[in-house]
């Protein structure tokens, strides 16, 4: 099912208190390189470092787990939850929407949470796109995670991208007519760039006194919704050329800068007021208030 601006319902902002929906697509960036499986396997230390941090703060977050990663690592995904923390679902193999048919798309879920249920995520209501990839020609894919028993999706990125974005979607959380409920990433304005606030290499990069005033000022108008990878923290990572970069050398190079940083920008950005919570809490919350 399509839909246009009068088939869908504005959810209502977050709680009064700032919530910052963090969350760590555990995927392992090797193998979607040429060769990737020579490198070294890094993603369970990284993702466990993402762990202590949280600990640290005394916060849970969400982890939607690419089901290759819970196969070659199940103990790691027992890990997170023993931690307390959210699994969600980012696929099987990590293949773009656009790049499936519906049918293809469903096996690909249903394998995923076969892989994560053999790890005790037997209870999966999440699911977040592979490279955000859903967009307004890959919208069926709405129905199917609905037909499968997902609550809830964060697979947008309300705006224009080399890569994929959906800009007429807008950047309110929504209910569909089928009852999923998506959640978009967070925007802000860099100049003429419209891009995540809380997101991956943009977080990196972007000089911190404007991150972090974009950050404050989208935690004014509901829960700021973000997204970490395993690579991003991982300043030792071996060199190659990531994907989806069409050869850009300048891009290439932008994938690893200020990964050192990462975490000491996070205590510098996220105030001791901000709540940061799960997906599967912030949407509960939703329901309770009546959505």
């Amino acid at each position: 099912m399509s839909w246009t601006g009068d088939d869908r319902t504005t959810v209502p902002a977050a709680p009064a208190s700032p919530r910052y929906l963090f969350s760590v697509d555990v995927e392992d960036v090797r193998h979607m390189v040429a060769g990737g499986d020579g490198y070294e396997p890094r993603v369970p230390e990284l993702t466990i470092r993402y762990l202590d941090w949280l600990e640290a703060r005394g916060s849970r977050a969400t982890f939607f787990v690419v089901g290759d990663v819970a196969r070659a690592h199940p103990d790691l995904v027992r890990e997170v939850i023993r931690r307390g923390h959210e699994i969600a679902c980012h696929s099987d193999h990590h293949i773009p929407l656009d790049r499936q048919t519906p049918e293809e798309f469903r096996r690909d879920v249903e394998s995923a949470l076969g892989a994560l249920a053999s790890c005790g995520a037997d209870r999966v209501i999440g699911y977040r796109a592979p490279t955000c990839s859903l967009t307004s020609e890959t919208q069926w894919a709405h129905d199917v995670l609905t037909e499968l028993g997902f609550t809830y999706s964060s697979s947008v990125l309300p705006a224009r991208s080399p890569l994929y974005g959906w800009s007429e979607f807008g950047e309110q959380v929504r209910r569909l007519p089928s009852g999923l409920v998506e959640i978009p990433i967070t925007l802000a304005s860099f100049g003429p760039l419209r891009c995540p606030v809380a997101a991956g290499v943009y977080f990196r990069v972007i000089p911190l006194p404007l991150v972090a005033r974009a950050f404050r000022s989208a935690l004014g108008k509901g829960a700021v919704v973000g997204y970490f990878h395993p690579y991003d923290i991982d300043a030792e990572q071996a060199h190659f050329m990531h994907p989806g970069l069409d050869g850009s050398r300048f891009y290439n190079w932008l994938m690893y800068r200020n990964r050192r940083r990462l975490f000491s920008r996070l205590d510098r950005v996220v105030a001791a007021d901000v709540t940061i919570t799960t997906y599967a809490d912030h949407v509960a919350g939703l329901v309770d208030a009546g959505v």
